[in-house]
């Protein structure tokens, strides 16, 4: 018998994304739609995995991040949070 599926289940979001080796496309559209769940489910900070590499990814996540109507603001993971493999983002919390 399938469980019946109530709007008011959430399903939990984790404060975390890993975006390591997809293409700059398969990432970004993973992550508007990490975005669009993390700002639903509350959550005010969350970080975006995206590797080290070659910096495409991060500058291909930089722009997309930069112009987002959820995002408050971005940073580069500091020492600790995963350095230039991770970038932090405050969500806005309108």
């Amino acid at each position: 018998m399938a469980k019946e599926n109530k709007s008011n289940d959430r399903q939990p979001v984790s404060s975390e994304i890993h975006l390591r080796r997809l293409t700059v496309d398969e990432a970004l559209f993973q992550l508007d739609r990490y975005l669009n769940d993390a700002f639903m489910y509350g959550l005010s900070c969350i970080s975006v995995i995206h590797g080290k590499g070659t910096g495409t990814l991060r500058q291909a996540i930089g722009e997309s991040l930069k112009d987002h109507p959820l995002v408050k603001s971005y940073r580069p993971g500091g020492y600790g949070e995963g350095g230039a493999g991770v970038t932090i983002v405050d969500l806005d919390r309108r």
